[in-house]
């Protein structure tokens, strides 16, 4: 027992070693040279400073009182490279015009380098004044953010209640998801009651953010700051596209990430072209951001530019789950002349319905995911799983991981078996 133990153990320790050598890049390892430099992250905190944020229910202080102390709070911990600003909203117009009220939105302070300072006097001169504009912030925030760089964008909004305007905010958030500007929104909601809760967390969901509902002010303290932080974490932001009605119209993608959106029961069409030698491997993911039916289907096929399908992949869903996926591989043999790469049509397709209630517009997420890799019957410098280049070394460590974890394993028994002895 002690023995298979201790094989394990070493078994672990040496696919442990090949699991983090091969997950860094290609020459990672023997590559001593500066990480190359990431895009600065935005962030924008959207704060509500409307009427109803003067309650005395948090921590025996009023919402606002707790809102601004957290902000300090948060200034302070931001880190050097996140562009940091910060919107209001219903802080301005104190009157019961509903039209005025709902336009009652504007930056604080701009998204860009942080001044500590300024940003914290901008703060204290914040009163609880008017209504509670949720959309239309969320609207002005996303300009705020969608201009240059190629950083991550997050937006965290912190609300005591739900809108009080026309515009649905969850639509809004959908429209902007829509926008393909990959800007995440987070939401914190202050003591809300259940219908505040789900418009939150909505709006959240829509754009692959979270919610949180906060009562005390260090909660929101340490919430704020994880968010403003998280912004820092280096991701792999898709490439935004739009597939085509056919396979003559459609964009050409080279392997990456992509993003798209499409509508309830629609067929979209890319192409990709598959070198000689290499064997095409795609998947599709497609969301169901808001209320479906229940029972509904995704659809990944390849087909030739003749119409002739190659291969194909078709997933359903019950309504149990927030995504439905499907994948497929197609291998292209090495030839021996100069054959031009072959054009394969990707059509994505899915068969999601929703209640009359629901609005189809702007289309379910779709997240496309496009690989070419050496054909099965070629040589690769990809094993493991697509661990990397340097196989023979990774392999290497696992035998010389397991041989340690043998030898270790006869030695614990053979001073076993001698103290017995003795």
């Amino acid at each position: 027992m002690i023995m298979r133990r201790l094989l394990a153990t070493g078994m672990a320790g040496g696919l442990l070693a090949t699991l983090v050598c091969g997950l860094l890049p290609a020459g990672a390892a023997a590559d001593d040279g500066e990480p190359a430099a990431q895009p600065a992250p935005k962030v924008e905190l959207v704060l509500d400073v409307s009427g109803s944020m003067r309650a005395t229910d948090i921590d025996g202080q009023s919402r606002m009182s707790a809102a601004k102390q957290a902000f300090d709070d948060v200034l302070d911990s931001t880190p050097q490279n996140v562009q940091l600003g910060i919107r209001v909203l219903g802080a301005d117009y104190p009157g019961n015009d509903r039209k005025t009220g709902c336009k009652d939105t504007r930056q604080l302070y701009p998204v860009g380098p942080l001044d500590r300072t300024e940003a914290k006097t901008a703060v204290a001169t914040l009163a609880p004044t008017g209504w509670t504009p949720i959309g239309p912030a969320l609207l002005a925030a996303a300009d705020d953010l969608k201009a240059g760089g190629d950083g991550t964008r997050r937006m965290v909004l912190i609300t005591d209640g739900e809108d009080t305007c026309n515009a649905d905010p969850c639509d809004v958030a959908r429209d902007i998801a829509a926008q393909g500007i990959h800007l995440t929104i987070d939401t914190l909601g202050l003591i809300p009651d259940t219908k505040t809760r789900n418009q939150l967390s909505c709006i959240a969901e829509a754009t692959g953010g979270t919610y949180t509902t906060v009562q005390h002010k260090a909660q929101l303290t340490d919430k704020v700051q994880q968010l403003v932080k998280r912004s820092t974490d280096p991701v792999v932001t898709p490439v935004a596209t739009r597939g085509a009605g056919s396979c003559a119209d459609a964009p050409v993608l080279k392997a990456g990430l992509y993003s798209d959106r499409e509508t309830f029961s629609e067929n979209r069409w890319y192409r990709v072209a598959v070198p000689p030698g290499r064997e095409l491997r795609a998947s599709v993911t497609i969301a169901d951001d808001r209320a479906v039916n229940a029972g509904y289907g995704v659809l990944l096929r390849g087909v030739t530019l003749h119409g002739r399908e190659i291969v194909r992949d078709d997933e359903g869903g019950t309504g149990r789950t927030d995504a439905v996926s499907a994948g497929i591989r197609y291998p292209k043999p090495k030839a021996d002349d100069d054959t031009p790469p072959e054009t394969v049509c990707l059509q994505v397709g899915n068969s999601f319905s929703a209640p009359a209630t629901v609005k189809t517009t702007p289309g379910l997420p779709v997240e496309l995911v496009i690989d070419l890799v050496p054909s099965p019957d070629q040589p690769s410098d990809v094993a493991f799983f697509g661990l990397g280049r340097g196989w023979w070394l990774l392999g290497l460590l696992t035998l010389t991981g397991g041989i340690a974890g043998l030898l270790t394993g006869w030695v614990a028994r053979w001073r076993t078996n001698t103290g017995r002895a003795s």
